[in-house]
């Protein structure tokens, strides 16, 4: 049998049937198979049987196919039409605070330092991340002092906000870890003399970071009603295992990433975990202690919706994410300045 010639009589025929039921034109293309090509419906070998069935399939949904796609269109536009409001909204956003750091000029720095903090809470920060990280290290570096402590309190604060801006499941976490600590090692193979530093003290920050947005995690989870923990995602099951090996997810990351650099970066990032890993008490504990909250608050839930991730304003981001790595450096000095200043008050009283 010739199968295009075939195909072509069996469309033909099918189409010119003028009935709306779909069992009477089945039958009857059957039976015009049989008259014209003297074949039996069961002598139909299997290429000639999924010919006759994906024609039919065709014809009968070619409407609804239409349709389909004509909503998956309209549905991409609206995707176009969302990201460019998205972008949209994020610049308006930077405005605002060009304007109000404009402003802050004019009153003394910890009003900037805390507009700063609301600029952070305020704006996605996500895809700005890594061009924010390295600038706010160089320019650490550039005023060459208490370099570990300064990054380590960016890094902190860094890696706290950037978790909080959307849902605290394990793909985020593993590439908000990995993307700040990656923008670090960039850094440090650039800079060899003062790379241990700069790498001790994002992965000491990180830490602290992720111990810091574990706990307000748990705060929420404690106060969370059961119409907002239904959109605590599919990851359900990945959270609660993560959370109770966070220590591991963390060491993890920086084992990877170490395999993936130059020997001197795999020996020191080697070095530096090994040391930070005798300091893991209070992540494992606030790790332990959520994953049992989360327990317990899910006990009655077996389905979970997925949740919305963050997506950030990518027009004019590498200007923005240094401006902002500026500033992040100037709060982390301000906050350890106050720090040393509260301690040298306390022994002057002593």
């Amino acid at each position: 049998m010739d199968l295009e010639k075939f195909t072509r009589d069996i469309r033909s025929n099918y189409k010119k049937k003028r009935s709306t039921d779909l069992s009477k034109k089945v039958a009857g293309l059957f039976e015009h198979i049989n008259e014209e090509w003297k074949v039996d419906a069961a002598a139909l070998t299997l290429q000639e049987l999924k010919i006759v069935g994906e024609m039919i399939i065709e014809e009968e949904t070619l409407k609804l196919h239409d349709e389909v796609e004509g909503l998956l269109a309209e549905k991409e536009r609206i995707e176009r039409e969302l990201d460019r409001k998205r972008d949209a909204l994020q610049y308006a956003k930077h405005q605002v605070f060009e304007a109000l750091e404009e402003k802050s000029l004019e009153y003394p720095a910890h009003y900037q330092h805390k507009l700063h903090q609301i600029k952070l809470q305020s704006i996605d920060l996500f895809d700005l991340l890594s061009e924010m990280v390295e600038s706010s290290i160089i320019t650490t570096l550039e005023k060459a002092h208490d370099i570990e402590e300064t990054i380590a309190e960016i890094i902190k604060e860094t890696t706290y906000q950037t978790l909080n801006e959307g849902n605290l499941n394990t793909i985020r976490i593993r590439k908000i870890i990995s993307t700040i600590l990656q923008a670090a090692i960039d850094v440090s193979e650039a800079t060899p003399t003062q790379a241990e530093e700069i790498l001790r003290g994002t992965l000491r920050g990180i830490r602290s970071g992720l111990i810091r947005a574990i706990d307000r995690f748990k705060q929420n989870l404690l106060y969370m009603p059961d119409e907002a923990k239904a959109l605590l995602i599919e990851d359900y099951q990945n959270i609660l295992n993560e959370l109770q090996e966070t220590d591991k997810l963390f060491l993890q990351v920086a084992s990877t990433l170490a395999n993936q650099s130059c020997p001197t970066t795999q020996k020191l990032l080697t070095k530096i975990a090994k040391d930070i890993h005798y300091d893991m008490e209070e992540l494992i504990h606030i790790s332990k202690e959520t994953a049992s909250v989360l327990r317990e608050s899910f006990t009655n839930f077996k389905a979970l919706a997925i949740a919305r991730s963050s997506q950030a304003m990518q027009s004019e981001r590498a200007q923005v994410a240094k401006k902002m790595g500026i500033e992040a450096w100037g709060v982390a000095k301000s906050a350890m300045s106050d720090a040393i200043k509260t301690a040298k008050d306390k022994i002057d009283k002593k």
